[in-house]
């Protein structure tokens, strides 16, 4: 509770320390100056702005944003305005909490000589918009100035982790639905004591579109024979080895591990445990390089076993497991030689159909254990369809 507690002030100490450099004696005090922007109210329906989503398109990579029209339409219907202006290009995510929060959306970050007044600009044109949304990871609400909630604007914050103390005190208007990971990396970079980023990161553009049709689950409605035509070649830091698959017997690992394949998932996983004559064993997501994406994290999931009478020979695929039968995830293990200790308790769903040279060079890597003293890696796994 305390960390979370410590999340509510950073946003307001951060705001009102580049107040104060601009104007150290008048920064809550002082009153608008003649041409100061109006009160913004949405011009568009509300139905005209649902289904919408901003894409921010930064240095680090995209952002993609689901815009809660009904929940916050004012707010919702500035940075579509704003959008549509190209007010965003060039703008930074200027100020960060470590794996808290990040902030952008300034249009005096558009120029790097303002740096020390970054976090005063865009504010004061919406009105206080009070909502049941949470400031939940993800959730994307609007920066106000220190004790004057009428003071929302083009800024914005997104939430890297779960912030209820935040609740109740800013307007959320978006969710992240894309890129949380980008949003994450954001917020480990280097800051000083303000939270203030030390390297620059660009909004290259915020464009708006339509919230695309959810995308079809990779590898849910092949059926059983198309699914034993696919191949997978696994290309290693050592060789490729080309897989085929037995969804005769496990069709659920088959779609599963051919799903993850698709995903990008295994990507990047070390072969983390070696046993010569036994097994060499890859793709636990603790050995991963990278973090899951948010696209990536539903699908892993626990797998029901398909535990089959194939057995556990030279080349066989089978899935790791803990003790309990149903704990299965990514982890999989090529069989080196004969192991009738694991029939009927792992599951087999595939074989190596070439590349076994490079599986048994694997297995006589130097080791520190049961682990290769050099990270042996697969850089991609990927899916061959089936011939025409």
């Amino acid at each position: 509770m305390t960390g979370m507690r410590f999340l509510v002030s950073p946003i307001a100490l951060v705001l009102a320390a580049s107040l104060a450099a601009v104007a150290p004696a008048a920064a809550q005090t002082r009153r608008p100056a003649a041409g100061a922007p109006r009160v913004y109210a949405a011009t568009l329906p509300v139905e005209k702005m649902r289904n919408k989503q901003a894409v921010v398109t930064t240095s680090l990579g995209d952002i993609v944003i689901e815009l809660l029209a009904d929940a916050a339409p004012d707010h919702v219907g500035y940075v579509m305005k704003l959008a549509e202006e190209r007010g965003y290009d060039g703008t930074t995510f200027h100020r960060a909490i470590l794996r808290g929060l990040i902030q952008g959306g300034d249009p005096l970050s558009k120029d790097p000589s303002k740096k020390t007044q970054y976090g005063t600009g865009g504010l004061g044109v919406l009105k206080f918009r009070t909502n049941d949304l949470k400031h939940v990871r993800g959730a994307v609400s609007a920066v106000l100035r220190p004790g004057q909630p009428d003071s929302a604007g083009a800024q914005f914050f997104v939430c890297v982790s779960d912030q209820p103390t935040l609740d109740g005190q800013f307007t959320v208007f978006g969710r992240v639905v894309e890129g949380l990971e980008v949003a994450q990396q954001i917020s480990e970079m280097a800051a000083d004591a303000n939270g203030l980023i030390t390297d620059r990161v660009e909004i290259a553009t915020v464009r708006i579109r339509d919230t695309p049709p959810p995308e079809p689950t990779p590898f849910e409605t092949e059926t059983a024979a198309q699914l034993a035509g696919y191949r997978a070649v696994l290309e290693t830091t050592m060789g490729e080895v080309t897989v085929e698959f037995f969804p005769d017997r496990a069709p659920g690992h088959v779609r599963n591990f051919l799903r993850l394949s698709r995903l990008g998932v295994y990507d990047g996983t070390a072969f983390h445990r070696v046993v010569p004559g036994f097994v060499v064993q890859t793709g636990a997501l603790t050995s991963r390089k990278a973090a899951l994406t948010q696209k990536q994290r539903p699908f892993v999931a626990n797998l029901p076993p398909e535990f089959n009478p194939t057995p556990h020979e030279a080349g066989i695929l089978s899935m790791a497991r803990g003790d309990d039968p149903a704990s299965a995830q990514t982890s999989f293990f090529i069989c080196l030689g004969k192991a009738s200790s694991l029939d009927n308790k792992y599951t087999v769903f595939g074989r190596v159909l070439d590349g076994m040279p490079v599986v048994e060079a694997l297995a006589k890597v130097p080791l520190n254990g049961e682990e290769p003293v050099t990270r042996v890696e697969i850089t991609r796994v990927r899916i061959v369809p089936p011939a025409p």
